[in-house]
Formats: structure tokens, C-alpha cells, sequence
């Protein structure tokens, strides 16, 4: 409603056109972010940023309108991650020689609506019963007020994206200088290495998650890289060249030699981390999960039996239609699965797994949304677990033998990946459309919406990215290949149930340590510390490129920085606000910036096939340039946060 009374727009011709655009854009940006550094970050505040400066330009537009925008572009970033940390692994096992656009497009499209579908029953328990922060879905309310009231944070969103485009340009286009630090060296029989990667979006990512979650993941990557790997070195021979390298037979550098014990041995411990921790937040939710679904349909039952005319800001999709439309959903799958492994015996099992599975996890997904955020919700954990699950399920049923079983069990667990990703981002959209006022059956309907159309991209995305850089642990990898830590990840759990091979002696440590870190946990809560300790985060630390964890560190840094300059002064509470609200607009400007630059020069790559299309020197002049511009984008970030810029 509007001052006079009067009820506003929210479903739009020109809502509907932005959100759809802007859910393609931001699932480009947060595929090529989430393949290369294995981590996504929501984009329900830029989204409703840029909603803010385009809807400006026409004579009539608000905040419902605004609200819709962002909840259909979110759910392109959301769909990325489920996507890019699953379907990438068939391309790895070599199940895949490409993207099939009809494959990709089905698993995304219908796995991600199943998400969406899954979490509206738990939409009143969640938000409006239980006392969760749901701290994106928080934000995106607050920056829409703020815009309402004529905000003009686009402005710190676009220079961001600016500085940042052009300094991935300058690094993977131009190639003037390299962007990745790294040095190792033996000693004593040992090996010990250090290394940083010099990206202004990692540094965003750890600005955004903050201290706490940037200090786990470092403190994972150190307890790899500068424990368990010497450890392992000291204890066997020196590893050598494999056929088919140029130095065949010959000692391993030392950079090498510990790249192979993290990728074949210790990255396994992040390994059994997830996988208990994945299990671990299941049971620890158990008694939300049933608590919510119990609730929500008591709300539908009660509505249809007494006949009571429900509000429109409580309206959510009737049942009939949500079941409909999950046997929807679930048919197509279900005859994809028969397709693929074409035994009834077999795909029936799998639909039973992808539908009982993708719930739970779903509701894992939202109610840790509304703890710790979409940016930090382990989803790459609890699809951990859905993948050993179904491998171990798949190899009952298939037998040790069966060709496509690692393939299948990767299928299941990208529709729940999917599921699990686009939930928690769905109740993140609806605790903003909640606290300004919207109808949450027409955001649940945009949150199809924006699923849909991004599905439908994600399969030319994926073939560019493949083209133009490939992926690690592939055939397909260049000087410059992406990561894909997840996918990599997916794909040695799969492959090693049914072949054999995975170090299970640093799986069963990696679980020891996780359940080390829970009992941690445990005893801070009941201390009542501000500080935690997420045992996802510590696995993912464990498990990502220790080159990586650097950055974000340091992001997280910055952030705690200005928390405590911004104490210490005593600060009014809502110029802290302002000022942690442009920081967050900034940061995210630099992952935006970074990742559809990154995207972008794909295109000349792919075109020319050559890695080199732009460069503009025969040889990188080294790491410096980058470190110099780095600090200074950490310094305007810094500036920008504490409030003392005129940017």
C-alpha cells in the first residue's frame, strides 16, 4: 500500500523483463566466480541496487516492484552455484565431452523450481515464527527502504565493478602481470610452501563473510598446507614426473610436488569435514525441519476449513498447485534418469533419492540461510553427502562394474544441489518481501521465473568457460583453468565408491577433525562467544587451494578493521549502518566487475584459441603490479566502508 492507501504494482511488464535480464547476468557472473575460486556470494543487494537506478528512469515505479526485480534476479546466482559445483564433474569423469544444452537445461531448470516448491511450506515457520536474521534478506529490505527514500548506492556498485573489471583485464587479458603468488621449497626432506592469488573479488568475498568465517578457512588451509602436506612429503619419497610431462622421470619441483600430495591425499580431509558436517547439520536441524513443515500445512488446513480471507501479505502458492507442480517437476526427471541408465529398478530408486533428499536438504539450506546468510550456507556440504549417498545407494543396486554409476550418482546430486541453493536464496527473497510488505505467492512465482531463465543460459555459459579455459583435473586445462574445486570434488567421491583409489585414511582424519570442530563449536555457544566456528567452513579451507584462502583473509581483515574503528569512536548505530552498507555495495561491485570480465574475454579466447588473444607483452612482468593495485583496491574498499570517501 501506498501513503494514500492504494495497493502498488508488483508483478510488471518491466519487473518481469529486468529481473529476467539481470538473472541471467548475475548467473554468468556467479558461474565463472564459483568454478574459479569455489565460492558464491548472494546477489539479492546488487540486484536490487541496479533495480533501483533502471526502474528510476520510469515515471512510475516502488518498492514491491524493486522487491520483485531482486527476487527474480537472484535466483540466477543461486542456480549457478548448484549448477557449477555438480555438472562440471561429468565433464571431468569424461561422461560428458560437452554441455548438452537439453540435459543442462532440464537438471537446472527442473531441479531448481523443485526448490523453490520445497520451501514454501516452511515460509511461515522460518520467517515469520522463528527468530532467524536471515541477514541478505535483512540487507535487501533495508537498501530498498533506503532507495525509496532516494538512495543512490548504484553509484558505489558500478566504480567497484569499473576498477575491478579493469584490473581483471589488465591480469587475464592484457596479461601484464600474473595473478597468482606462489613459492615452495624443500627443506629437511621436507616441502613447505606459501602462495596468494591477487583478486579483488576474493578479497570482496572475505570482506563480505567477515572475520570469523575468513579466519576458519584460513586457519583449514594452514592446518593442509603447512601441516598435513610437510607431513606427508616427510614421510614418503619424493614424487617424480609422470609420463607424457616434458621433464618425464626427473624429480618434482617443490610447487608441484605439493600440488600433488594436496590433489591426490590431503585435500581429502576437507573431504570427511563436509561430509560430517553435512550430516551434522541435518540432525541438529531435525526438530526445525519437521517443526516447519508441520506448521505450514496447519496454516493451510486451518485457511481452507474455516474459510478465513488470509492477507496478502500472507498468500503463499495454494498446495494443490505445489504439488502439481512437483509431480511436474519430478516426472520429467524421473524419465531422464530412465533414459540415462534405462532400468526401472535402478532410475526409480534415484527419483525416490532426488525427492526425499532434495527436502531435506532444501530445508537444511533455508534454515541456514536465515543463520549465517546465503553467501555462507554449505551447500557444497550437504551435496557432498547426497553424492556418497547415492554413490554408495548406486553401487548396490548398479554393482562395482557399472559404467555410468559415479555419472548417475553426480545427477542426483546436481538436482539437489539445485533444490538446495535456489531454497535458501528463495527465503532470503521472502524475509525481504516480508519485512517491506509483499505478496509472497507473486515472489514465489518470480523466483520460477528468474530459475527458469537462468537454466536456460547455463549451458552456453558452461561450454564457454570449457572452451576458453577448461577445467582442473581435466583434459581440457589450460595455464589459466578454472578450478572447479566442488565439481572436482563431486567427481573423486563418485569415481572413488565405485573404482576404488580414495585415501580413505585422510577422509576418516578429515572426520576426527570435524567432529574436533563441532565439539569447538559447541563449547563457544555455551560460553555465549561471539566467535564460532562452522565446521563447513574449516572443511572448505582444508580443501580449497591454500592461494585462495589468502585473499579472503584478508577481506575479512578489512572488515573487522573498520567494526572496531567504527566502535571505538562510538559511532552513531545508523551512520555504522550507512557506512557497512556502502562496503557491502562496493564488495559487491568487485566480485560483479571481476567475474563478467572474466566471462567477456571468454569470447576472444574461444574465438582465436589462444590463451594469449590480448596480451600485450611476451612475458608477465611478475606478481608486483598486481599486489601494488590490489592494496589499493583493499585501501578504497577500506575507505569506502569506513564511510570516508566522496566516491
Amino acid at each position: 500500500m501506498d501513503s494514500e492507501g492504494r495497493s502498488l504494482a508488483e508483478i510488471t511488464v518491466k519487473a518481469i523483463v529486468l529481473g529476467v535480464l539481470l538473472s541471467v547476468v548475475l548467473a554468468a557472473a556467479n558461474a565463472y566466480l564459483g568454478l574459479f575460486a569455489g565460492m558464491t556470494v548472494s546477489a539479492s543487494i546488487p540486484a536490487a541496487v541496479v533495480s533501483m537506478g533502471v526502474l528510476r528512469l520510469f515515471r512510475r515505479s516502488n518498492i514491491l516492484e524493486n522487491n520483485i526485480v531482486q527476487t527474480a534476479a537472484s535466483a540466477g546466482e543461486s542456480l549457478a552455484a548448484g549448477v557449477i559445483f555438480t555438472l562440471p564433474a561429468l565433464v571431468i569423469l569424461n561422461f560428458w565431452d560437452k554441455f548438452d544444452f537439453l540435459w543442462v537445461t532440464m537438471i537446472a531448470g527442473f531441479g531448481g523450481v523443485l526448490g523453490v516448491l520445497f520451501t514454501i511450506p516452511l515460509r511461515r515457520a522460518l520467517i515469520v515464527e522463528a527468530k532467524l536474521k536471515f541477514p541478505e534478506g535483512m540487507a535487501t529490505a533495508e537498501v530498498l527502504k533506503t532507495g525509496e527514500r532516494g538512495g543512490s548506492g548504484i553509484k558505489y556498485i558500478t566504480k567497484a565493478a569499473v576498477a575491478a573489471g579493469l584490473f581483471k583485464f589488465g591480469e587475464a587479458g592484457l596479461q601484464i602481470w600474473n595473478g597468482v603468488f606462489e613459492a615452495a621449497r624443500g627443506v629437511g626432506g621436507t616441502v613447505v610452501y606459501f602462495g596468494s592469488n591477487l583478486s579483488p573479488a576474493l578479497l570482496a568475498v572475505g570482506y563480505i563473510v567477515g572475520l570469523n568465517i575468513g579466519v576458519l578457512i584460513f586457519v583449514g588451509g594452514l592446518c593442509n598446507w603447512l601441516i598435513a602436506i610437510p607431513i606427508y612429503a616427510a614421510t614418503h619419497d619424493w614424487g617424480i614426473y609422470a609420463m607424457g610431462h616434458e621433464l618425464a622421470g626427473q624429480s618434482m619441483s617443490a610447487l608441484d610436488w605439493a600440488g600433488k600430495i594436496w590433489g591426490e591425499q590431503t585435500r581429502y580431509i576437507g573431504v570427511g569435514g563436509m561430509v560430517v558436517g553435512g550430516l551434522w547439520t541435518i540432525f541438529k536441524m531435525r526438530t526445525s525441519i519437521f517443526s516447519g513443515i508441520r506448521s505450514g500445512l496447519e496454516a493451510y488446513r486451518s485457511a481452507k476449513a474455516e474459510r478465513v480471507e488470509i492477507a496478502r501479505t500472507e498468500k503463499d502458492m495454494s498446495m494443490k498447485w505445489i504439488l502439481v507442480l512437483i509431480v511436474g517437476s519430478a516426472v520429467p526427471l524421473f524419465l531422464l534418469y530412465q533414459t540415462f541408465v534405462g532400468q526401472l529398478t535402478v532410475s526409480l530408486p534415484m527419483a525416490v533419492t532426488m525427492l526425499v533428499a532434495g527436502f531435506v536438504f532444501s530445508a537444511v539450506a533455508g534454515y541456514m540461510g536465515g543463520l549465517v546468510g546465503s553467501s555462507n550456507n554449505p551447500i557444497s556440504g550437504v551435496t557432498i553427502a547426497t553424492v556418497l549417498f547415492s554413490s554408495l545407494l548406486l553401487f548396490l543396486l548398479m554393482g562395482p562394474a557399472a559404467k555410468n554409476g559415479p555419472a548417475a550418482a553426480i545427477i542426483i546430486g546436481s538436482v539437489v544441489c539445485c533444490a538446495a541453493s535456489i531454497a535458501g536464496d528463495n527465503l532470503q527473497d521472502l524475509k525481504a518481501g516480508y519485512i517491506v510488505g509483499a505478496t509472497p505467492w507473486k515472489q514465489q512465482v518470480m523466483q520460477m521465473v528468474g530459475t527458469v531463465s537462468a537454466a536456460l543460459v547455463m549451458a552456453p555459459i558452461l561450454t564457454l568457460l570449457l572452451k576458453a579455459y577448461g577445467f582442473a583435473g581435466h583434459s581440457s586445462a589450460t595455464d589459466n583453468a578454472l578450478a572447479a574445486p566442488q565439481a572436482n570434488l563431486m567427481a573423486s567421491v563418485a569415481k572413488g565408491v565405485f573404482e576404488g583409489g580414495l585415501p580413505w585414511n585422510y577422509v576418516f582424519i578429515g572426520m576426527a577433525v570435524a567432529v574436533g570442530v563441532i565439539l569447538l563449536d559447541n563449547y563457544l555457544q555455551r560460553r555465549g562467544s561471539s566467535f564460532r566456528a562452522p565446521v563447513l567452513a574449516v572443511a572448505i579451507g582444508f580443501y580449497l587451494p591454500f592461494q585462495l584462502a589468502v585473499p579472503i583473509f584478508a577481506g575479512g581483515i578489512i572488515h573487522q578493521v573498520i567494526k572496531v574503528r567504527h566502535l571505538r569512536k562510538g559511532t552513531a548505530e545508523d551512520t555504522v549502518e550507512i557506512s557497512n552498507r556502502h562496503g557491502l555495495l562496493f564488495a559487491s561491485g568487485l566480485i560483479t566487475g571481476e567475474a563478467l570480465i572474466g566471462i567477456l574475454l571468454a569470447i576472444p579466447i574461444v574465438i582465436s584459441g589462444r590463451q594469449d588473444v590480448l596480451a600485450v607483452l611476451a612475458e608477465p612482468l611478475g606478481t608486483w603490479p598486481g599486489a601494488v593495485l590490489l592494496l589499493g583496491v583493499a585501501y578504497w574498499l577500506f575507505r569506502t566502508a569506513l564511510g570516508k570517501t566522496n566516491s
